[in-house]
């Protein structure tokens, strides 16, 4: 509740004072750089002729600039270093906050001409800090820099990451994502990217935001005594004039610049860089010197001389390095709010992020109106689909292995949809006992794993439910249930779930629907059974839609070995044909029209440009070759043509978040594995662990090159083989997961993701079963669970 809470005020005050920090961030970003950008447009009137007399002191200078200009000196800022020109500051005249300033060179004591984009720079400091709105304006950028300091708090509470040791998890962007997601990675990326830079400068921006934040970071920090900070409530009198409340009106102050001068040069000495005279408005009041070193620990570490005009005597003299820390911070407010404190660096750094501020407005902005579209759309589905009315409303549950049930789950929900039906869709994962009472008409969608098993995701499922009583006299029901027969227990994990929820009093109504391989026959059968139940007929045929793959090559890459060959084959589809690692290509063998499709697991990237498979050549009792096998590696030529479908996966993909993954597989099941090892590699992950086992290390070292060179860069850090026939006891994968123990307790307890691939019968079983010796069957239960045990098994 907290979090949502915390969520709602995040976006309510980003979609208010967002616009408001792009727009001081940008402007902020600018009139940081104002020196280098004035000097870059106007090299003719901010650079003076370095003269070996050196620069004039300030009686000389002040009389010839008043002489000139007519006018009264209030101030002069001058940096001895790199012929930079100086500021003169003149009087303000009566109803004036500020009086103008002029650049003048400091050798001659001669006025500049007025360089261009003077005007420019003042409307980006009006923007920055006031909106060029007044006070009112100042009230809003004050409250927006109180709302960036939220931003960035709840901000990092709110993506705070399961692994929040884990560097990645933080700071790396997936560029292959797209729509919300992206949006979402870049304002959350990119946030804790600049999340120091932006809480650096809100804090120190408050400072002149508000009195009350000025009066506790001083009480805080300062190192002067009490009874000499700044009274609570006490503002800068910055730009005030004679005659304005609290605010001294007199005679102007008489100066002795000469003595001035000699006091400043006594108190720097030799290593003075630059120095700002700031003199009072009216007589009886001291003159503030303020000067920097060359040694400076950055551009803003400066001394401050407390000086009577007219006699130039010392009444105080602040040097920083001799301040407390805090006190430095104190007096450094202005250098850490721009980055200076940090020298160059920290200035282009707090620039960019500064810059970047429009992106969290704009992506802020995106995933506001995502969310509103998503809830409109939700809002007039449940409209047309009658979910205020009578209408009882659908439930589909689907358990899905390798993604073909749930892609099944989700068209009927659109049948039923389309027929104005409300439809509720969920993996039977996120179904208990209280939702199933709560549903009057539902539709299982379920696929059987191996021989006669539950999918990895449904197994929670069947132990919680399926081996229990529940009263169901309430529900109809009627079941999709996906398999293959070659296995014994043709839709085993189906047939248990029909037959318990009619001993639950459940109505089914009509029989189960058994699709062996996919085929469409059953599938339109399934379609027709939904139109009579109310749905629309449905608008696309739900057996895959079959494209032509050509074969580039196929090479044995088990020549010699006492098992049978094993092949690499590359194929080249349409253009544009995407998958991702994990998922699988359906191929119509010999390309028989109707012949069911038996799924290999696809082994390469999309980036790679070809798509390849590992193809066992399987050979029946009789001797002759199998159908699909036998068609791949001998009867299809180079160059032919072939029908294949791709096929999602979305239960076997490399972890979202950058997690160690345990890879575990034998024969031609490294295709899958290898894909996901290529697809970590991509996203520069390297805790990665494989396990692969097969007869010989001389004939079924399958890609031993490439397997040995991840090794070699680090993108495996660790390869543990299994060659059977090596050696007089057989050795499998399992009995060197069983002595790595040690190893894979580590792993798992750092997060790690368990991916098995390959034979079913053997080598699946045998590493569950380990895995259960090693952890416990109840440990095992939960990694299935939470998906970080995941196979694809045959």
């Amino acid at each position: 509740m907290f979090k949502k809470i915390v969520f709602q005020l995040h976006w309510f005050f980003g979609i208010t004072a967002g616009l408001v920090l792009a727009l001081m961030g940008v402007t902020g970003a600018l009139y940081a750089f104002e020196g280098e950008i004035m000097g870059a447009l106007n090299p003719e009137v901010l650079r003076v002729e370095v003269r070996d007399s050196g620069i004039l002191p300030p009686a000389e200078l002040v009389a010839k600039i008043e002489a000139a200009e007519g006018k009264t000196v209030s101030g002069l800022w001058v940096d001895q270093r790199d012929g930079q020109a100086a500021r003169v500051f003149f009087t303000p005249p009566p109803g004036e906050r500020r009086g103008p300033m002029r650049f003048f060179d400091p050798y001659t004591g001669e006025l500049l001409a007025q360089p261009v984009g003077q005007g420019f720079f003042g409307l980006m400091l009006q923007l920055h800090r006031f909106l060029a709105m007044g006070d009112t304006g100042k009230q809003i950028t004050a409250a927006s820099t109180l709302a960036l300091v939220f931003f960035c708090l709840s901000g990092l509470y709110l993506r705070w990451p399961r692994q929040a040791l884990n560097w990645r998890a933080w700071l790396t962007l997936d560029w292959a994502k797209k729509g919300r997601a992206f949006n979402w990675d870049l304002h959350a990326v990119f946030g804790t990217w600049a999340l120091l830079f932006y809480l650096c400068a809100s804090l120190t921006g408050l400072y002149w935001s508000y009195d009350w934040y000025r009066d506790g970071m001083t009480r805080l920090l300062s190192d002067a005594p009490a009874g000499e900070q700044r009274k609570p409530g006490e503002g800068r009198r910055e730009g005030g004039r004679p005659g304005q409340p609290g605010v001294p009106s007199g005679p102007p102050p008489a100066v002795d610049y000469p003595a001035l001068w000699h006091s400043l040069q006594q108190a720097a000495g030799p290593q003075l860089a630059a120095w700002n005279l700031r003199l009072p408005p009216v007589a009886g009041q001291p003159a503030t010197l303020f000067y920097l070193l060359e040694d400076a620990g950055h551009s803003r570490a400066f001394n401050q001389l407390t000086l009577e005009t007219d006699s130039g005597r010392v009444l105080k003299h602040e040097r920083y390095a001799d301040k407390a820390f805090g006190a430095q911070l104190l007096g450094s407010v202005y250098a850490l709010h721009t980055g200076e404190y940090f020298g160059l660096l920290g200035r282009i750094l707090m620039a960019l992020a500064s810059l970047a501020m429009p992106l969290f407005a704009i992506t802020g902005w995106l995933l506001y109106l995502d969310r509103r579209r998503k809830k409109k759309a939700v809002q007039a589905a449940r409209v047309a689909t009658g979910e205020s009315g009578t209408d009882e409303p659908w439930l589909i549950g689907f358990a899905s292995q390798s993604g073909m049930a749930e892609q099944l789950a989700w068209r009927s929900a659109g049948q039923l949809q389309a027929a104005g039906h409300t439809v509720q869709v969920q993996p039977l994962a996120r179904l208990d006992a209280q939702k199933l009472q709560q549903v009057r008409r539902a539709l299982f969608v379920v696929s059987t794993f191996g021989d006669g098993e539950a999918p990895d995701n449904a197994r929670g499922f069947e132990r919680k439910l399926l081996a229990g009583e529940l009263a169901l006299g309430e529900l109809s029901y009627a079941v999709l249930a996906l398999g293959d027969r070659q296995y014994q227990q043709f839709c085993g994990f189906a047939r248990r779930l029909h037959d318990w929820l009619g001993r639950q009093g459940a109505r089914s109504l009509f029989s189960p629907v058994e699709v062996d391989n996919g085929d469409s026959a059953s599938l339109s059968r399934w379609q027709q059974q939904l139109v009579e139940l109310g749905a629309a007929a449905a608008t696309a045929e739900l057996a895959p839609a079959l494209q032509n793959w050509t074969l580039l090559e196929r090479r044995c890459l088990n020549p010699g070995s006492s098992g049978s060959p094993l092949f690499l084959l590359r194929l080249q589809g349409a253009q544009g044909s995407q998958w991702q690692a994990g998922d699988l290509l359906q191929v119509q063998p010999g390309n028989e029209t109707g012949a069911a499709l038996r799924d290999y697991s696809i082994a390469s990237l999309p980036a790679a440009g070809v798509l390849e498979l590992l193809v066992r050549q399987e050979r029946l009792s009789d001797g002759r070759l199998g159908l699909c096998s036998g068609w791949l590696t001998t009867g299809l030529a180079l160059g032919g043509s072939l029908r294949a479908s791709l096929r999602s996966n979305p239960a076997f993909r490399v972890p979202e978040a950058d997690v160690p993954l345990i890879l575990i597989g034998n024969g031609s099941g490294l295709a899958g594995l290898r894909s996901l090892l290529q697809a970590q590699v991509a996203l520069g992950r390297q805790r990665n662990w494989l396990l692969f086992g097969e007869r010989n290390r001389e004939h079924d070292f399958f890609l031993r090159e490439e397997l040995e060179g991840y090794l070699a860069d680090g993108h495996l850090q660790r390869l543990d083989l299994a060659f059977s026939r090596d050696q007089r006891q057989k050795i499998y994968v399992q009995d060197r997961l069983r002595e790595a123990r040690v190893e894979l307790q580590r792993w798992l307890e750092r997060g790690a993701v368990l991916a098995v691939c390959g034979s079913l019968k053997g080598m699946a079983a045998g590493v569950d079963e380990v895995l259960q010796e090693l952890l416990g069957r109840e440990a095992l239960e939960q990694l299935q669970d939470r998906g970080r045990y995941r196979r694809d098994v045959y």
